[in-house]
């Protein structure tokens, strides 16, 4: 696929301004609206003036010029940009400055980032209904709204500098921060005419730098946060330090839905540096004049809990539950394209597990309540929702709460809760100083809002020459749509991400019936968003899949997927792309290593990997080399495409080698990284990430190379020893069973009772 001049959007350089009324461009359709945590509905963060606008801008100093949501200007001519989404190591701070930048005419250099306050109405994206990051979607969110905000100041502050010179604004350039006239050689910096742009009225229509013109987007820059993180400056959660702060841990019923019977806090009290001992219905602190002091004295109290109806509860109930369910569950169908033709049909079932989020900063808040406010420190991808609960809990309005975002030592999709800041709150009401609220690593793993686990029975009817002409795709599991934001719920209760990369494939398939069966785990066991959500569960089902159905036509598994891709060229292009990378087909390679291919497109991108991958005979899987193809449109900060892939794909794989959360009397198992463990630096291998180069819309990013890593490893664990993974994580037994398989798919089917009639 060879480079274009310019994206559609980009044909029209006149954006007009005064008929946004819907984020459309950039490839982001809305996916729901919901009533977040302050009630605003269908809030969309816009280019231009806002209601909102006047009070954000006095909150933040009465900067002299502040057009939109977005950027601050003083008369020094410095520029802040106040970012709409989250940063937690995914680079969006630097790829938002860069449009911003781009458009406005300063350089990236001259820009200093901020944390947004909480608004849905000035900072929220449409596709996810609220103020968000999340969904791998600020990228494809801010695209067209940072450059419009760009450009909607720079034609604002020509015009003020053209007014004063009484000449054509058309006969003025700008250059980082400096308006010039040439013909007559007169300057002017933004700072100068910050105060009279902010007097004149906003422009209907702006014009948009041409792509072939760009200086900044498709270039690979250096991150605008990498300096204050390598001196140590950047301040997440944990740094934070406010005036007579004390700090204090938790340890909650380990139990679901459990309760705190009784404490006997005698000893804990008579530990150096002890304060106090809180008390929730579920959960109990012991508040320090520092973290040790809290710790040792949370280990010091005797407590005795109420388990509760889940006392006795286990993951082999809850599997047996769900398979339950996914055999004879009423299902919601999300596609059905016609009846199941007769053939030769080849039917697989698939087990996924729960999984946690481990980011590597726990959770943590820090919250001062007062009778008449309620500040509070954290690191949250959901401002706006965190400040609502604050306000529910201390009975204050919502003008009373003052939420400070701070950078995200990771997010991955569980900082898209609060239940962390709401019990934070909830301790700090009981005190009058500020308490700091740390959660350790046990607790963090222990009470995470978990992934569902997932039961997937997937089908395929083949033709003479092994073609499929009709797939049948039966998933069953949690919803966290329905908790999370209801009225996003779909027709008849459909979870849209439940089955997401499965109803819609880029492979010629006539026909599919696609269904998905809703099954709510037991009270008080919470599911919830995990990097890669719908599509990281279901693209390991698919592709593992068309990678069987490639092996029973006796088809190679690359060639099988490019006769059903003719209709899909840019899918098309990342297979072949990655293909020539890894060089499939060449050499043969060793005994015991294989080679995997994985396609999706999840998020807006379209990506093939490639796994390359020894299983040993003791049943050990080393990862050689992983090769990623990826489109995703318009690349912003080629450095951080790079990185997140990379990132991404390697988070995939631990989860698909080690990771998976148990229970046992109604309690998760795991509790640090001993068992719940990362790829080491010794086990990680290369990832290389090569771009298909288009002009389309840019896509998402952070969560497509985790979504696409566990069906890629599992395929080539296939190659290499003929055994199928039908679970995951990876059964180093289950390998070392089968060693005598190797190569040999019936011995594999044999054993895990796949059908084929």
């Amino acid at each position: 696929m060879k480079p274009v001049s310019g994206s559609p959007q980009d044909k029209h350089d006149d954006v007009d301004l005064s008929r946004r009324h819907a984020l459309q461009a950039g490839g982001l359709t809305i996916a729901f609206l919901w009533l977040g945590g302050t009630g605003v509905a269908s809030a969309m963060m816009n280019a231009r003036r806002q209601p909102g606008d006047a009070a954000a801008s006095l909150a933040d100093g009465n900067p002299p010029f502040a057009p939109n949501a977005f950027i601050r200007i003083d008369t020094s001519g410095a520029v802040r940009l106040v970012m709409p989404s989250a940063e937690m190591g995914q680079g969006i701070y630097t790829g938002c400055s860069m449009l911003l930048a781009e458009e406005l005419g300063v350089g990236l250099d001259q820009i200093t980032v901020e944390h947004s306050p909480p608004s849905d109405e000035l900072y929220g994206i449409p596709a996810l209904g609220g103020q968000m990051t999340g969904g791998s979607t600020s990228t494809r969110a801010t695209w067209p709204v940072l450059r419009e905000a760009g450009a909607v100041a720079r034609t604002m502050l020509v015009s003020a500098a053209a007014t004063n010179w009484h000449v054509d604004p058309s006969t003025c350039t700008v250059d980082r921060g400096v308006i010039h006239h040439t013909p007559s050689g007169r300057s002017l910096g933004f700072g100068e005419v910050a105060t009279a742009a902010a007097k004149l009225p906003m422009p209907d229509k702006v014009q948009l730098t041409d792509p072939k013109d760009f200086k900044l987007i498709g270039k690979p820059m250096r991150r605008v946060d990498s300096s204050d993180k390598i001196k140590g400056a950047t301040q997440f959660g944990l740094d934070v330090r406010i005036p007579g702060m004390k700090v204090a841990t938790v340890m909650a019923c380990p139990t679901f839905n459990g309760k705190l019977a009784a404490v006997d806090d005698i000893a804990a009290r008579a530990i150096p540096g002890v304060v106090d001992v809180l008390r929730l219905d579920n959960a109990v602190a012991v508040v320090g004049d520092h973290f040790w002091a809290a710790k040792q004295g949370l280990q010091a109290l005797h407590i005795s809990w109420d388990h509760g109806e889940n006392a006795n509860l286990t993951t082999q109930q809850l599997r047996d539950a769900l398979a339950e369910s996914a055999r004879h569950g009423k299902s919601i169908v999300a596609r059905n394209d016609g009846a199941q033709p007769q053939g030769t049909t080849i039917q697989s079932e698939y087990q996924s597990p729960m999984l946690a989020h481990a980011t590597m900063e726990p959770m943590n808040a820090t919250v001062l309540v007062t009778a008449d406010k309620c500040e509070v420190w954290t690191g949250t991808q959901v401002p706006a929702r965190a400040a609502g609960e604050a306000a529910r809990i201390t009975g204050l309005t919502q003008d009373k709460i003052t939420l400070h975002n701070q950078y995200l030592g990771g997010g991955f999709g569980r900082r898209l809760e609060t239940d962390w800041v709401e019990q934070a709150v909830a301790f700090a009401k009981q005190v009058s100083y500020p308490l700091k609220v740390v959660w350790t690593r046990e607790e963090d793993i222990r009470h995470d809002r978990v992934r569902p686990m997932y039961h997937d029975v997937i089908s395929a009817v083949l033709d003479a020459n092994g073609r499929p002409v009709w797939y049948g795709y039966r998933t069953s599991g949690g919803s966290v749509l329905a908790r999370f934001a209801p009225p996003a719920m779909g027709k008849d209760g459909m979870d849209s991400d439940a089955v997401e990369c499965v109803a819609d494939v880029p492979y010629d398939i006539p026909n599919a019936k696609v269904e998905w069966i809703r099954h709510d785990m037991p009270p008080g066991l919470v599911v919830g968003w995990w990097r890669g959500v719908g599509p990281t569960h279901n693209l390991f089902v698919v592709e593992s899949f068309m990678d069987e159905l490639a092996h029973h036509a006796g088809k190679d598994p690359l060639e099988y997927r490019r006769a059903l891709l003719q209709k899909s060229p840019r899918a098309l292009a990342v297979l072949n792309l990655a293909a020539e990378k890894i060089g499939w087909g060449g050499q043969p390679l060793p005994a015991r290593i294989g080679r995997g291919i994985a396609l999706g497109e999840p998020f807006g991108s379209h990506v093939c990997a490639i796994v390359e991958a020894e299983v040993t005979p003791q049943g050990e899987v080393r990862l050689r080399r992983v090769v990623v193809a990826l489109d995703c449109g318009i690349a912003v900060n080629i450095s951080s495409i790079e990185a997140q892939v990379q990132g991404g794909v390697l988070f995939g794989l631990s989860a698909a080698m080690f990771n998976g959360i148990t229970i046992k009397d109604g309690a998760i198992e795991q509790s640090n990284f001993n068992d719940y463990r990362n790829l080491r630096i010794n086990e990680a291998p290369m990832v290389e990430v090569h771009r298909v180069i288009n002009a389309e819309p840019p896509g998402g990013l952070g969560e497509v190379g985790t979504a696409i890593a566990a069906p890629a490893l599992a395929n080539a664990i296939f190659a290499a020893t003929g055994v199928r993974l039908y679970k995951l994580p990876v059964d180093r037994d289950l390998l070392v069973q089968n060693a005598d398989a190797l190569k040999s798919v019936a011995s594999a089917a044999a054993h895990t009772g796949r059908n084929v009639t």
